[in-house]
């Protein structure tokens, strides 16, 4: 067993020494962008599920640059956050030494598997070198007129003292409660930034038929910007309140039965009726209660109360009841929605509980259920006989020629709520003037200052406000207040992969509305290798691609995307198949596998266990089983040092040939896993060789050496090479010898093997089919019976139905 311990530092001091890995931009070369997205520097470091996809962004980075690429393979970290914050307010020490160490904890651990990344290219979001470019694009936002304040409802953590984005919300048990920790949330009206996000939901759309992504990652962005495209018709009610209602099934209008209309609308306390006042306020106030998730997420348990109130339908003039309905969201369209029992699965089953008339008006020969396809229109009278599209053309005509209606999309996805109650975020380029009018501050960065009380205020002020003297601006005679929120941790890692390109060795960052930095935009991007989490699909990727876009717009960046290939590599479950979690006790620590393994079985392993994208369960025996080969490799080559020189054979120059034709594909596929099975195959064949070529083996080492670069190194030193082995070209193979001149044939009778024969490569059947009757043993079986059928696949087998 080979010492990985003493191996694998000497191994990483010499290429931190040497700067093995530094990034050198060579015109020459083509390029190739390969990221991972940048982790969070927490306090329990990493664990075993970072290094599966940094291990094959390595390995991929580590071929390009065999195969003469100029690649660029950064690290960085997403160092804002709350685990930082809550640890100042629980200690009283500084975020800013709090992240610093886990920053420095976090390299050593990737320093210590290996990783070839070049840590003068790294980026910190907290550095107010890097976070003057976030609040330049921010400024940038607000001159363009997407970034504004709002009084709106917002997710309010009181033990976080923040506020929270839709998307940092669970349900637990019916209640809002933070992803962070779980703690109580509720809705309060605040003064929020807001991002308008929504201005780019179209271009959102149209960018994801520009990427080549998983299907089902598109599928997920474009359901939460959720496109409706339909039409809002304008109902009366006997008080002459004209209710918007948004529907995109207007051809069922004959078809409605209520209207039902969100608790929060505006107009609700218009509608309540003085006899329903208590039930319905009771209602209302449990509504609020309940997270966005749970209204809208029962489809057969919807719930709502009858507000004493009747509209009158525009087209068929019936008298229609208006119902207060927790399903129905004010965030979304014009908060009230026309209810057609008869054509909708919701509307079905609220209709039964609460004993409302279900009309149908597409022909169906059930009545039971209801019916959702497309038919011919019926109790319609002017859309009679018409199926769905061209009823909706025509009911839309009406509408518009009677002033009762008009064409309109909506998204679900919301505008990005931008401010955070706390100290450890971007501040704001943002001051007051005395009528409270926001001006941008133009000598950026706003530098966070110093503070000693990190706790929010229980009104929903950050910890800035309480900063008196930082708060006060004098400019030309003139008093301004500076805002005293911060931006969202989000902010930081929506323009990172930038920041890479911009990075300089001495720390600091080529302008980003430079000339030089469009220059090298054009060359880098965008990003041809994205490796990360399915859990980014929303927030990280959508707000990212947002950024992007907006900077294409104003001529920053020359794509219009940021990342053109995206891979979510499959989580790391626990050796019973659960999710690892402290709760469980089946978290695995990479640091321990590293001392009693080492980092290259580490990294072999979790290549090893599948597919890249599949989610797998952890195995110790497995992790074993890698070791052990590793250690084989080793004593190959230790026992054969003495042998290997230049000669070769022809089973030999086919088994390299093959071997490394099968494994360079299976690397371009990212098929880790078969790749390394290909690895196992050669050195297996190589033990049972007598004849050891020096240049294959070297060739193996510089293959081996993506997955396992530490005992790579250390082998070809043993050879007597004194360069990395990283330095050299990536073995060519030639397809004239992966074929052999002679294959073994199976001859199989009724489907068993009944003997084996040797024919040239590429024999058709009727040849291999002569020499087959002439082997005595197959004369023996078939004698003079007919052959019914025969089976044959070139150079593989052949099977004879008697």
């Amino acid at each position: 067993m080979y010492n990985h311990n003493l191996i694998e530092k000497k191994w990483q001091k010499y290429w931190l020494e040497n700067e093995t890995y530094k990034f050198f931009d060579d015109p020459k070369k083509q390029k190739i962008y390969i990221l991972d997205m940048f982790p969070y520097p927490s306090g329990v470091g990493l664990h075993v599920g970072h290094p599966k996809g940094y291990t094959a962004t390595d390995i991929i980075a580590r071929f390009k640059r065999f195969c003469g690429f100029n690649v660029l393979h950064p690290i960085g970290w997403d160092a804002f956050g709350l685990p930082a914050e809550q640890y100042a307010i629980n200690t009283n020490n500084h975020p800013a030494s709090f992240t610093n160490k886990n920053i420095d904890n976090f390299r050593k651990q990737l320093q210590s598997l290996g990783f070839s990344y070049d840590y003068k290219k790294e980026v910190n979001t907290t550095d107010p070198k890097y976070y003057k470019w976030t609040q330049w694009i921010f400024s940038k936002l607000f001159e363009k007129g997407l970034a504004e304040i709002r009084d709106i409802d917002v997710n309010w953590c009181e033990e976080l003292g923040t506020v929270l984005s839709n998307e940092e919300v669970i349900n637990k048990n019916g209640y809002m409660v933070s992803e962070r920790g779980e703690f109580p949330v509720i809705k309060k009206p605040m003064k929020q930034w807001v991002l308008k996000i929504t201005a780019y939901a179209d271009k959102l759309l149209d960018g994801l038929n520009e990427v080549n992504w998983p299907e089902s990652l598109k599928s997920i962005q474009r359901k939460w910007i959720g496109k409706s495209c339909g039409t809002v018709i304008k109902f009366k009610t006997e008080n002459n309140i004209i209710l918007e209602v948004f529907t995109t099934r207007p051809d069922t209008i004959y078809g409605v039965t209520f209207l039902a209309i969100s608790p929060e609308h505006e107009l609700v306390s218009k509608l309540i009726n003085s006899n329903n006042m208590h039930e319905c306020n009771q209602y209302i106030l449990n509504a609020s209660k309940k997270s966005e998730f749970e209204r809208k997420s029962n489809l057969k348990n919807q719930t709502g109360v009858f507000s004493g109130s009747y509209a009158i339908n525009p087209v068929s003039n019936e008298k229609i009841p208006i119902y207060i309905c927790d399903y129905v969201l004010s965030s979304y369209a014009t908060g009230i929605l026309m209810s057609v029992p008869a054509h909708d699965e919701r509307d079905f089953n609220f209709a039964k509980k609460n004993n409302l008339p279900i009309k149908f008006v597409l022909k169906t020969d059930s009545h039971d259920k209801p019916f959702l396809g497309d038919s011919i229109h019926i109790n319609s009278p002017i859309l009679n006989d018409l199926n769905i599209s061209d009823a909706k053309l025509k009911v839309n005509k009406y509408l518009v020629e009677k002033n009762i209606g008009y064409e309109k999309v909506y998204y679900k996805m919301k505008d990005w709520i931008f401010s955070r109650q706390r100290y450890w975020g971007e501040p704001f380029p943002i001051i007051f003037d005395k009528n409270n009018k926001p001006h941008l501050v133009d000598d950026l960065p706003v530098c966070l200052p110093e503070c000693k009380d990190f706790k929010p205020a229980k009104d929903g002020h950050s910890p800035l406000a309480n900063l008196k003297e930082w708060l006060s601006v004098n400019i030309g005679h003139k008093e301004y207040i500076r805002e005293s929120n911060t931006m969202p941790q989000w902010a930081g890692s929506c323009w990172y992969y930038l920041a890479y390109i911009m990075k300089q060795d001495n720390g600091e960052y080529i302008p980003l509305n430079s000339k030089e930095a469009y220059e090298l935009f054009k060359k880098w991007l965008p990003v041809d290798i994205y490796v990360g989490g399915q859990e980014h699909a929303v927030l990280h990727l959508l707000y990212s691609r947002f950024w992007h876009r907006f900077l294409y717009d104003i001529g920053i960046v020359p794509t219009k995307e940021p990342f053109y290939k995206l891979i979510n590599q499959g989580m790391i479950l626990g050796n019973n198949g659960e999710k690892m979690s402290k709760s469980r006790g089946n978290v695995i620590n990479p640091n321990q596998i590293v001392e009693t393994h080492g980092a290259d079985a580490l990294r072999l392993y979790e290549m090893f266990m599948g597919p890249l994208t599949a989610s797998l369960s952890w195995s110790d025996e497995g992790l074993n089983g890698v070791r052990k080969w590793l250690d084989r490799v080793y004593r190959y080559f230790d026992s054969h040092i003495s042998e290997f020189g230049s000669s070769t054979n022809n089973d030999l120059d086919h088994a390299y040939n093959i071997f490394v034709k099968n494994v360079t594909n299976n690397i371009q596929k990212m098929n880790f896993n078969v790749a390394i099975s290909d690895m196992m195959v050669f050195i297996n064949y190589c033990y049972n060789s007598k004849i050891h070529n020096k240049s294959y083996c070297v060739n193996f080492l510089k293959i081996l050496s993506c997955f396992a670069p530490h005992i790579a190194e250390e082998l070809n030193s043993l050879l007597g090479n004194n360069e990395s082995i990283t330095l050299g070209e990536w073995p060519s193979f030639d397809e004239n010898k992966t074929k052999l001149a002679n294959v073994r044939m199976p001859i199989m009778v009724n489907g068993k093997l009944r003997d084996v024969i040797l024919v040239k490569t590429g024999t058709i059947e009727d040849e291999v089919l002569k020499m087959a009757l002439q082997s005595p043993k197959i004369k023996n079986y078939v004698s003079e019976k007919k052959i019914k059928k025969v089976i044959f696949v070139v150079d593989k087998i052949i099977n004879l139905i008697i």
